[in-house]
């Protein structure tokens, strides 16, 4: 498998929060903003003084930015720059890698992978997964004008990205026909807009954010609900997993990642939200 590493430090600030309001995070974690009292809980991380973080990029609501150097903002960014505030870290490292090798359990050295993970029973043999913080729903994407719909999908030409469950879904589920996978999102949408491929399909965030980037080049054609709930990775075994799912826990309970949800995926969106999206039958 494939492995791109990038590194980028961002130097945690002094700001403190208490509990249950909000501040402006310090220089170095871009537009972020800090929930809750720092330091409130604590791990041996993989690299002391950080928490090391594996994505996969581009992701585009998620992790804002072209590279682990530019990304400034994000839903799941913030939501990374929480946990090191909460766990007293002074600074956080992405790490991009690819969709496949993160699910494998193939990346070493990490806290927690964060890229819109599904939960699935064969990936717990070689990972664990944190308490979920979301539900997903698979997303369609074509060129706009094109005649993709939900009664001809089976035959369209149809991508979807590896190492996902979508790939099995769109096989046994879906049945389609005509299926080709790509190695990362990028790909993947540069394959549509070419009209290589005449529909995509990933998570509807990435979608949604992912036709908002393209100027009106691409369209969200329609979702599959499929109830699947979405989870970080840690490796397994992990003695960080308890702390860092109590953390996750306590975001959920305060509204912490409903505001993230709010303040970053809405933007990156460009004013469609998933409850605009037709669901599609299958």
């Amino acid at each position: 498998m494939k492995f791109n590493s990038k590194l980028i430090g961002l130097a945690l600030g002094s700001a403190l929060t208490m509990a249950g309001t909000a501040a402006s995070a310090a220089e170095g974690y871009g537009e972020c903003k800090l929930y809750g009292k720092q330091g409130t809980e604590h791990i041996t991380p993989a690299v002391a003084g950080q928490l090391t973080v594996i994505i996969n990029l581009p992701a585009v609501g998620e992790f804002n930015g072209d590279t682990p150097e530019t990304v400034t903002s994000g839903r799941e960014f913030c939501m990374a720059v929480n946990i090191a505030h909460r766990l007293g870290l002074e600074k956080v490292v992405l790490k991009n890698a690819s969709f496949d090798s993160i699910v494998a359990g193939q990346n070493k050295d990490f806290d927690i992978a964060l890229a819109l993970i599904s939960v699935t029973e064969p990936r717990k043999k070689v990972v664990d997964f944190s308490t979920p913080y979301s539900f997903g729903s698979y997303g369609l994407a074509a060129k706009a004008g094109g005649n993709v719909t939900e009664e001809n999908v089976r035959d369209a030409k149809f991508g979807t990205q590896a190492g996902t469950t979508m790939v099995s879904w769109a096989q046994d589920t879906l049945k389609a026909k005509n299926l080709s996978v790509f190695d990362d999102t990028g790909a993947m949408f540069t394959a549509v807009a070419a009209g290589n491929v005449d529909v995509v399909m990933t998570e509807l965030s990435i979608v949604l954010g992912q036709v908002a980037a393209s100027k009106g080049k691409l369209a969200v054609i329609g979702q599959y609900e499929t109830g699947g709930e979405t989870a970080g990775i840690y490796p397994k075994g992990s003695s960080a997993k308890p702390v860092i799912d109590k953390v996750i826990a306590d975001m959920k309970q305060d509204g912490t990642l409903k505001d993230l949800e709010a303040r970053y995926l809405a933007p990156a969106w460009g004013g469609k939200t998933p409850a605009d999206v037709p669901v599609w039958k299958y």
